[in-house]
C-alpha cells in the first residue's frame, strides 16, 4: 500500500509518500509546496491544489493522510490553515483517494511515542523509521509522520479484524 502523507500549511506544505507491505514500510519520496505571499489567496491554493495532483499522478498512491488542524489563537491564521488543507484534501479526492486525518497529538505519538514530542524529535524518529540519509525537513517530517500514523493505524486495525 503507497500512501500520500501531508502538512498543510498556506506558505509550506509539506508532503511524503511511503510505501507499506506486511512489517515492511519504504520512503518513497518528500519535500514540500512553498507559495509566495504576495500571490493572491486563490492563487496560492490553486498552487497547492495543482502540485499534489501532479504528485499524486507521479507516485500514485492507495489513500491519503492529512494532518488536522488546531484552533489558532489568530482565527484568521486557523481560517487559512483550513483552506490550505481543503484544496489538499481537493486534490485526494479528486484522485479518488480516501483521505484519513489525525491530530498532531496522533502522529507524534505513533512516531515518537509521546504526543507532545517536539519537531526535532518527529524528524529523528521519520529520519530513523525510514533510514534516511538526512534529516528531513520540520514539514516534509510532519508529512512523513502523518504517512507513518496511518501505517500504524491501519496496522492495528487490521490485526483487530
Amino acid at each position: 500500500m503507497k500512501i500520500i502523507g501531508i502538512d498543510p500549511g498556506l506558505r509550506v506544505t509539506g508532503w511524503g509518500f511511503i510505501e507499506w507491505e506486511g512489517s515492511q514500510v519504504r520512503y518513497l519520496g518528500s519535500g514540500v509546496i512553498k507559495t509566495a505571499s504576495h500571490h493572491s489567496l486563490a492563487e496560492r491554493l490553486g498552487v497547492i491544489f495543482t502540485s499534489l495532483t501532479t504528485l499524486l499522478e507521479s507516485y500514485q498512491p492507495d489513500q491519503a493522510a492529512v494532518e488536522k488542524i488546531f484552533v489558532n489563537v489568530n482565527p484568521q491564521s486557523s481560517i487559512l490553515l483550513a483552506q490550505a488543507r481543503a484544496a489538499a484534501i481537493c486534490a485526494a479526492v479528486a484522485k479518488e483517494l480516501p483521505v484519513h486525518e489525525y491530530t498532531a497529538l496522533q502522529l507524534k505519538k505513533a512516531v515518537v511515542g509521546y504526543g507532545h514530542a517536539e519537531k526535532a524529535q518527529v524528524q529523528a524518529m521519520v529520519q530513523r523509521l525510514l533510514c534516511l540519509n538526512g534529516l528531513p525537513s520540520t514539514d516534509s517530517a510532519d508529512a512523513l509522520a502523518v504517512a507513518l500514523c496511518h501505517m500504524h493505524t491501519q496496522g492495528s486495525y487490521l490485526k483487530n479484524r
